[in-house]
């Protein structure tokens, strides 16, 4: 199955400074396995995030080269309308979440895909949506 890569375990993976904790060691081995067996999916709001706020044009150009190597999922229309109904769903429940979240999720249940993610608040999420969460 493939597995769609959430900012905050790519942004493990491409950190330049400070040291990795164990656990985020192993969350960045589990993603380098994901891509040596090409299970990684890729959406152009994740790429637009991992490049927004590179300091230097030199680094910028470096990581969109790197993350060339990932073609982007296409994205359609249903895929926005289930974000917002998913907003909605967890807004009704008193969970709160950014769009680009809650598009990650509806674009992992119309595409089947899990989420590979070691932000918490999919876990929320997940109490309340159809998502698969990869690793859990």
């Amino acid at each position: 199955m493939k597995v769609l890569v959430d900012t905050s375990i790519w942004s493990l993976a491409l950190r330049r400074r400070g040291v990795l904790s164990e656990d985020e060691k192993v969350l960045v081995s589990v993603l380098i396995d994901l891509i040596d067996d090409a299970r990684v999916v890729m959406i152009g709001p994740i790429r637009q995030e991992l490049l927004s706020g590179v300091s230097s044009m030199s680094q910028f150009n470096e990581l969109t080269e790197h993350l060339q190597s990932f073609e982007d999922l296409p994205l359609y229309r249903e895929y926005y309308e289930r974000a917002a109904d998913f907003f909605n769903i967890c807004r009704r429940s008193g969970v709160q979440g950014s769009h680009i979240d809650f598009l990650i999720c509806a674009v992992a249940v119309e595409a089947d895909l899990q989420i590979y993610t070691s932000d918490r608040d999919f876990i929320l999420y997940a109490k309340h949506l159809p998502i698969r969460l990869y690793g859990t």
